[in-house]
C-alpha cells in the first residue's frame, strides 16, 4: 500500500478508535495512532500466526492496534 492510502486508511483506522474507546485525539493523532496501531497489531497478531492483508485488513489491524495504543496511553497518563 502506498504513502497515501496508508495515511487514509491509518487516519480512518484511529479516528474509529477514537470513537469507539471515546478518546479526544484530533486528526494528526488519529492518523498517527492508525499507523502505529496497525504496525503493533501486525506484530502481535504475526506473533499468533495472523496475518492481515488488503484495505481491509490493514484497518482491522489500524482499529485494533490504535485501541491497544489508547488503552495503554491511559494507564500511563
Amino acid at each position: 500500500m502506498g504513502i497515501i492510502g496508508s495515511i487514509i486508511i491509518g487516519g480512518l483506522a484511529g479516528w474509529f478508535a477514537s470513537m469507539f474507546m471515546k478518546s479526544d485525539t484530533g486528526i494528526l493523532m488519529n492518523i498517527i495512532l492508525g499507523i502505529v496501531g496497525a504496525a503493533v497489531a501486525g506484530f502481535l497478531f504475526g506473533l499468533l500466526g495472523v496475518s492481515f492483508s488488503g484495505i481491509l485488513g490493514y484497518l482491522i489491524a489500524g482499529f485494533v492496534g490504535a485501541s491497544i495504543l489508547i488503552a495503554v496511553g491511559r494507564k500511563v497518563f
